[in-house]
């Protein structure tokens, strides 16, 4: 495990299984029309049950880079925020990435959460490469915890597999 104080809060990164997350809110990597698929959303879905979905139906969708809140059903995170992320080769990945972790750190706010746990957003079926999202998601998190005025206590990165730790935790070390 990687962690880091920026601000007021922790940043860490760490080997897991989101869906087992116990921080105010976990994020899901998210498509345009919410609807819980594969990957993290298939884990989430099958660990939280049918009321996320529900929710995430009264929502409708959100434009990609956008990030919504709904509870967390039977998961031990009390929230999921939802976050689109960018399929690579639809353009402006790098800015959609971004809106997309930064969207996310404002829903937070706004809902007084103190905790949150991110996944590698896009890199799984929507094929954006581990080094850049490393690289992306780490300095906005940075850089929002450094400027804007935050609740947050602490922001985990869990990730799956070894190689994707390996990436985000060297890149931490190295901010």
């Amino acid at each position: 495990m990687e962690q880091r104080r920026i601000g007021q809060a922790t940043v860490e990164v760490s080997q897991c299984d989101i869906t087992e997350m116990d921080t105010d809110a976990i994020v899901n990597a998210a498509n345009a029309q919410l609807i819980l698929g594969a990957g993290v959303a298939g884990a989430i879905k099958a660990k939280g049950g049918p009321k996320i979905q529900e929710e995430c139906h009264a929502i409708g969708g959100s434009f990609v880079g956008g990030a919504v809140i709904t509870t967390g059903g039977n998961l031990k995170a009390q929230h999921v925020i939802h976050a689109v992320g960018p399929r690579m080769g639809e353009g402006q990945e790098e800015e959609k990435l971004q809106n997309a972790t930064l969207n996310s750190l404002r829903v937070a706010d706004a809902n007084q959460l103190k905790s949150l746990a991110f996944p590698a957003i896009s890199t799984g079926i929507f094929g954006f490469p581990k080094q850049r999202c490393a690289d992306i998601m780490l300095r906005t998190v940075r850089d929002y915890l450094a400027g804007e005025k935050t609740g947050l206590k602490q922001i985990v990165f869990c990730l799956h597999g070894e190689t994707s730790y390996e990436i985000f935790a060297d890149t931490l070390a190295k901010l």
